[in-house]
């Protein structure tokens, strides 16, 4: 099963990946059992169905290992090897314990800077620190995956938020979980063979993160076209004299490095709606504190419900900010009477691109 580790209080099922609701918050993991090695086991058996997992999502207590095992202060017991992108592999002692969620960077990236409330795009490995078992990978095809795993920071456990929290878009990061950061709220999870007090262990490595707003080289402005304004990052749009296209125009303002829009993708994005027609401003996101949206229902970026809009973006790159120009009937072909919008009317969009996610 895919680590994709969802909203609180929501049990949900995407594509292959059924979630399994652990206390107060919803997670999705490989389901294993078993005893430990010597030394971290990166051989796991299979795991057992998804269905028999949510079935004893709530276990009963287990005996702290605390007892058996002096918790470390550092996480220089844990060494990993293997390059960013690929399968890692670790190698420690066991039992081993952290006294509290640590974090740190194996290898650095360049890329945004995720904060508490990033959706993160991941790649990862999991190891129980009792046992040195691995008991999830998203580049093990033995977990019926490999792939990108995608959530919200602020709709996960502790541990993962704190662990990512402040690192880089291209970071490989060692992660120490506590176990009260991770599973001890919830008994424990002996499918995986987690008691309470256990502490996991992640290598995750950072492959995307939403955006505050548009990151990329500007392009020249088009003469004919709207000219955009920057008050801090917020975009104001004054409208020419010229006569507006005829044909929807898509014209980026700054173009990203990030990933490439597909056409189902769901889209995290900030935009500003004017009309062609007197320059009235008719909807903008800018006005109020920018969070990310997710989809309760499945724990995804929030699809962008103006199909006109999704795609204009597809093609274009996740850090990009598009100007893009909707002939009437193309934006909105019935108008909207909530906006002051007619049937008739020439829309502009302001649009950032700031997350891209697959549909699951």
């Amino acid at each position: 099963m895919h680590l994709t580790l969802l909203p609180r209080t929501r049990r949900v099922s995407s594509g292959v990946v059924k979630a399994l609701v652990v206390g107060a918050v919803t997670v999705s993991l490989a389901l294993l059992g078993g005893c430990g090695d010597d030394k971290a086991s990166t051989n796991p058996s299979k795991s057992p169905s998804p269905s028999s997992a949510a079935s004893s999502a709530t276990p009963s207590p287990s005996p702290s290992p605390s007892a058996t095992v002096k918790p470390s202060d550092n996480l220089d017991a844990l060494k990993v090897s293997g390059d960013y992108g690929k399968p890692p592999k670790l190698t420690f002692k066991h039992p081993w314990a952290i006294n509290k969620t640590q974090s740190k960077v194996l290898k650095k990236g360049d890329g945004a800077k995720v904060s508490a409330d990033s959706t993160v795009a991941v790649n990862y490995s999991a190891w129980v620190g009792r046992t040195g078992k691995e008991f999830d990978s998203s580049y093990d095809k033995k977990f019926s995956h490999q792939q990108l795993a995608y959530f919200p920071l602020n709709g996960v456990v502790p541990g993962f938020q704190k662990g990512l929290q402040g690192h880089h878009v291209g970071d490989r990061v060692l992660i120490a979980i506590a176990g009260k950061d991770g599973y001890d709220s919830a008994g424990g999870n002996p499918q995986i063979g987690v008691k309470v007090g256990d502490t996991l262990i992640f290598v995750v490595d950072i492959a995307g993160a939403t955006l505050k707003s548009a990151e990329g080289a500007a392009v020249k402005p088009v003469p004919g076209l709207p000219t955009v304004t920057l008050s801090g990052d917020k975009p104001t749009v004054k409208i020419p004299s010229d006569n507006p296209p005829d044909k929807t125009t898509v014209q980026p303002l700054i173009k990203g490095t990030g990933p490439k829009v597909k056409a189902n993708d769901n889209v995290t994005t900030r935009s500003v709606t004017v009309l062609w027609s007197g320059g009235k401003v008719v909807d903008d996101s800018w006005k109020t504190p920018f969070t990310p949206q997710t989809d309760p229902s499945t724990g995804q970026t929030s699809p962008i419900r103006l199909k006109a809009m999704q795609q204009a973006m597809v093609g274009q790159r996740v850090g990009s900010r598009l100007l893009i120009v909707f002939p009437p009937g193309t934006a909105y072909p019935n108008g909207d009477k909530s906006q002051g919008i007619s049937k008739d009317d020439t829309v502009v969009m302001v649009v950032d691109i700031l997350f891209s996610q697959p549909q699951q």
